[in-house]
């Protein structure tokens, strides 16, 4: 793939409250379990694809209760923008 997006994580405090509310917060981004499309899409791991794992163990691959993954897609930059801090304000 070639002039591909890139995978941007942060780290949201309030934990995996705080990450169901920003996902749900957001307008244009999608919320899925795959990233990797060509349009930007939003993850949070510790509420969906590592939800079954206790606290211990996601941490001990990385996952946080507050991490949020998002897969930038080809849309216009500051609609991205737009939409990850609107979401954030709600959080």
């Amino acid at each position: 793939m070639t002039n591909g997006g890139g995978i941007v994580t942060f780290e949201l405090k309030g934990g995996i409250d705080s990450g169901r509310k920003f996902l749900n917060a957001l307008q244009m981004i999608s919320m899925t379990n795959n990233l990797g499309d060509s349009r930007s899409i939003a993850s949070h791991p510790a509420s969906t694809t590592h939800s079954k794992l206790t606290e211990e163990e996601r941490r001990a691959v990385g996952i946080t209760p507050g991490l949020i993954r998002i897969s930038v897609g080809l849309e216009n930059v500051q609609d991205i923008l737009d939409d990850i801090l609107q979401a954030l304000a709600k959080c």
